[in-house]
């Protein structure tokens, strides 16, 4: 099962959008499968789930104040991928691990970028750092998926899930297929006793996900507003047994990237969202209760700030590897300087992948690494003699501060 904080109201809205209906109660029987927990537990009968509306082809009606913050936030991430999708598309993998470190954090998961860096060349690390390789790789697939133009569907949605969950210990069995039990969040771990949000039962998931799809690839739709939407209506399906968040928080950069709002670049919306947790809570909540507005708030002013700081980021990308030829003093064409060429695109790398992306001599490869890391360039990544893992010392620290620099600047 799940367990996350379903979020409550937000004080600053009191009435729901007239035009987006409140998730609607429904009192089904209740049944432990094995018994397990309290007695309170095992005499429970009765849950109260909470039935979202069907939004494929609803009217989205919104104040002119948010939509033309929605257009300033679509024109800063479209500047980001105009004027810097060169050096940030480089950097995809890592800029996928810093929205999958955000989204796993939302989940209390955490590991450090040279974890996360060992786990991503297959070298054994600890688990958090293993769910943010899958969480990185079932982002990866959502967004490729509509990379030439082509429509979200259900198959690309389980097939992130199976790259997700397919190696969790708990829910392998799971990976890839929509939840066939009741599940529920907050609460007993044993059953929906005292629980936040109870979604809609298992039985229902696969017309509200086939509505969800429909939503999904509407063109009628501001493009935040749509994403935000999307997303909160995941997670009130929560049709997964878990890694309902982790999707959820993928869908947001796919609808971006179906839209063409960005073609190169990944932005790091959960970066932002997850600084303000509770927030992120309650925006959620005040969704269920039939007010759009505020997820949609949250979204924009989240996209925003993920754009501007990535244009520094950008930035300095654009300068680093001058920086990196002053620090070695290596002559165009030699070991060292076809190295530093790949190492913005590569900034992980085992020193077999660089014996075959520079080429030439094995000794002459193996003197660049070393030159590179006597220049502060790269650092080791692992504590073994042979096939290393590498680093690039400037590009992982600046991924580290982009993420810092997005939680200071929305808090």
């Amino acid at each position: 099962m799940t367990f996350e904080r379903a979020g409550g109201p937000d004080p600053g809205q009191s009435d729901p959008d007239p035009g987006w209906p409140a998730h609607v109660l429904e009192v089904r029987s209740w049944r432990q499968r094995s018994r397990a927990g309290t007695a309170a537990d095992r005499m429970l009968t009765e849950v109260v789930t909470m039935r979202p509306p069907l939004i494929g082809h609803r009217d989205v009606r919104l104040s002119p104040e948010l939509v033309s913050a929605m257009e300033a936030g679509v024109l800063e991430i479209a500047a980001l991928d105009h004027s810097h999708g060169a050096e940030l598309a480089a950097l995809e993998t890592l800029l996928l691990r810093t929205e999958s470190v955000a989204s796993s954090k939302i989940e209390h998961i955490d590991a450090s970028v040279d974890d996360f860096a060992r786990a991503l060349h297959g070298i054994k690390s600890n688990p958090s750092a293993t769910s943010m390789v899958a969480s990185t790789a079932a982002l990866a697939a959502l967004i490729r998926s509509v990379d030439e133009g082509g429509d979200i569907d259900i198959a690309m949605i389980l097939m992130a899930h199976l790259a997700l969950m397919v190696d969790d210990p708990h829910e392998h069995a799971y990976a890839g297929r929509f939840r066939d039990m009741q599940n529920w969040i907050g609460g007993s771990d044993h059953s929906p006793r005292n629980a936040v949000y109870v979604p809609p039962p298992p039985e229902t998931v696969d017309e509200y996900m086939a509505d969800l799809v429909a939503f999904a690839n509407r063109t009628d739709l501001p493009v935040l507003a749509q994403a935000a939407i999307l997303h909160a209506q995941f997670e009130s399906i929560h049709p997964f047994t878990d890694g309902n968040g982790r999707i959820g928080r993928a869908l947001i950069n796919t609808v971006l990237r179906r839209r063409g709002t960005t073609r190169r670049v990944v932005v790091p919306l959960a970066s932002a969202l997850v600084a303000r947790r509770d927030d992120y809570f309650d925006v959620l909540g005040a969704y269920r209760e039939g007010r759009i507005e505020p997820i949609i708030r949250s979204f924009t002013a989240a996209s925003a700030v993920a754009a501007r700081e990535s244009r520094v980021t950008a930035s300095r990308i654009a300068e680093v590897q001058s920086v990196w030829l002053q620090k070695v003093g290596s002559r165009r064409g030699s070991a060292a300087s076809r190295l530093l060429d790949g190492l913005i695109a590569a900034p992980i790398f085992s020193a077999s992948e660089a014996e075959e992306a520079v080429g030439g001599a094995t000794s002459s490869v193996y003197a660049a690494i070393e030159r590179l890391h006597e220049a502060g360039v790269i650092r080791p990544l692992t504590n073994r003699m042979r096939n290393q893992v590498w680093g690039a010392v400037d590009m992982l620290d600046e991924l580290d501060d982009l993420a810092a620099r997005i939680a200071a600047a929305v808090r």
